[in-house]
């Protein structure tokens, strides 16, 4: 095999997300995050935020799902992730969720992305760095035990949207 690339360096996916009260109390639920600023209307109201808020563990659970499902893709693994909320995530906001690569080992599989989740009035609410190890279709193992090299794949960006 050559050592061609399986991702390039600028290649992206992004989808959209509506947030919804039914999506925060679930993840309230299963979180175990029962913090009122989330849950209760009457107590966010009094906050500085005036109404409720969802959880910033929720908008970066999207990043998690494009990693997983669109880039890199099914059978990546997280090794790590910086997280900076910059803005509040309302009910009803609609989010961009958004990851672009910045850097590709392609011997080792470890793909550098830069995430950002902005709202519908184009603010980003959550922005970082996640590393990831991907899906073992990504790298391909020698039969002879030596070194991994990448599996030959077009290097075409990919963008787009879905709703969620």
């Amino acid at each position: 095999m050559g050592d061609w690339e399986l991702f390039c360096v600028g290649q992206s996916d992004s989808f959209e997300r509506t947030v919804t009260a039914a999506d925060i109390d679930a993840f309230a639920r299963v979180s175990g995050d029962s913090n009122p600023i989330h849950l209760d209307e009457a107590y966010a109201a009094k906050t500085r935020f005036g109404r409720r808020i969802a959880h910033g563990m929720l908008a970066a659970s999207y990043v998690s799902s494009l990693l997983s499902s669109r880039l890199p893709g099914p059978g990546s693994i997280y090794l790590s992730q910086t997280l900076k909320f910059t803005k509040p995530v309302f009910i009803g906001d609609t989010l961009n969720v958004a990851a672009t690569i910045s850097a590709y080992r392609p011997t080792r599989g470890i793909v550098t992305l830069e995430t950002t989740v902005t709202n519908q009035r184009g603010e980003t609410v959550l922005h970082g760095e996640a590393v990831c190890l991907a899906g073992e279709a990504a790298v391909a193992q020698p039969a002879s035990g030596g070194a991994a090299e990448s599996i030959a794949a077009p290097t075409v960006a990919r963008s787009g949207a879905a709703a969620g």
